[in-house]
């Protein structure tokens, strides 16, 4: 459980209300006083370290008030306008005081908005007295601003009911939780969180670029493996190829060359299925040819051709007339005679169906 300080100035003390966080909810364990001499001169026991953060009240009496009308309600665009509004009303000008404002009430198309201002010189003479006991308050608020804002009128400004006591201390848990105004701007700014948020960031910036150059060892660790193993495998490949065509020596690219060898063998798949030339060169032994020579003979799928010569025609005749009872669509393509007076034939024939 966390513990929260809550600095209370008033107009003749000071006190502080030790917070404890517990269930979303803050559980007051010690209140402790203190005198208040001269202008803000005061002495408070110094922070502990477990105190995680601290508040700070000053006391109405140390503010000033401006009331104003404006067409607009937000928050942003009065604060960058009432410098301007208000540094005509203000002793010595805007530039020497710090400014916050609520919006109290409205009125047909203008809002009415009342603008608090501390002297930057209190400012800077109670921040830093408080830095000296270890203090540096989130936001700067006043405990007695709260109940004046509630049906605000112009008359509760000029005589505010001031609250005291145990009113005090719920009035402080409500400004813990909600900030009716902070008066912590411009140079008076917290920075303890935007310096811890930089730190953080510095922090996870150096993890991030630590994580960027893992990544990217990673990376390039993986590029050169795989470049690596398809080194490896374009070795591989060649190797096998040269395995399977060991007559080629001029390998300039192993996978185009292997396509194109098996386009090649599909082209020629259609003559060579179902081709069988030992049963047909079995079935033309058997053939009775007398004086008829088989010189060639060309197969394919589909169409068997036969060239060779006979003594005369008749005999190729008759050689053709035996083919047909082993072969289909015999055929006498063509006969002439040759020089030595015999005769050439070629003779066209198909496997016997089945």
């Amino acid at each position: 459980m966390g513990k929260v300080l809550f600095i209370d100035i008033k107009e003749g003390d000071v006190s502080t209300y030790l917070f404890e966080v517990s269930g979303g909810g803050y559980v007051l364990r010690e209140k402790k006083d203190y005198p208040l001499s001269g202008k803000y001169d005061f002495s408070i026991d110094t922070i502990p370290a477990d105190i995680e953060e601290t508040y700070l009240s000053v006391p109405l009496g140390v503010l000033n008030f401006r009331v104003i009308d404006l067409p607009f309600s937000d928050k942003d665009r009065i604060r960058e306008v009432l410098p301007f509004e208000l540094d005509g009303m203000i002793l010595g000008g805007q530039e020497n005081v710090v400014i916050d404002s609520i919006v109290t009430g409205r009125s047909d198309n203008t809002h009415q908005v009342l603008a608090v201002y501390l002297e930057r010189t209190i400012m800077k003479k109670i921040l830093g007295k408080l830095e000296s006991f270890g203090a540096d308050p989130v936001f700067v608020t006043s405990l007695g601003l709260g109940p004046l804002l509630k049906d605000f009128t112009l008359t509760k400004l000029l005589s505010p009911d001031i609250p005291a006591g145990e009113d005090r201390t719920a009035l402080a848990v409500e400004e813990i939780k909600s900030p009716t105004i902070n008066l912590r701007r411009d140079e008076f700014s917290y920075t303890r969180d935007i310096e811890r948020n930089r730190k953080f960031l510095r922090v996870t910036t150096v993890l991030i670029i630590l994580i960027a150059l893992i990544l990217a060892g990673d990376v390039v660790f993986k590029i050169v493996s795989t470049r690596a193993e398809i080194v490896s495998v374009k070795n591989d490949i060649r190797k096998q190829y040269q395995e399977i065509f060991p007559g080629e020596k001029n390998v300039m690219n192993e996978l185009y060359q292997f396509k194109s060898h098996m386009k090649e063998l599909k082209g020629k798949e259609e003559v060579l299925i179902g081709v069988n030339p030992l049963d047909l060169l079995l079935k033309l032994s058997q053939v009775d040819r007398q004086g008829s020579v088989v010189n060639e003979v060309v197969v394919d799928k589909t169409n068997i051709t036969m060239k060779g010569e006979a003594q005369s025609l008749s005999e190729i005749q008759q050689f053709q007339n035996r083919l047909k009872n082993v072969l289909d669509d015999v055929n006498i393509s063509d006969s002439k005679s040759s020089v030595q007076g015999r005769m050439m034939f070629t003779i066209a024939a198909k496997e016997k169906r089945t």
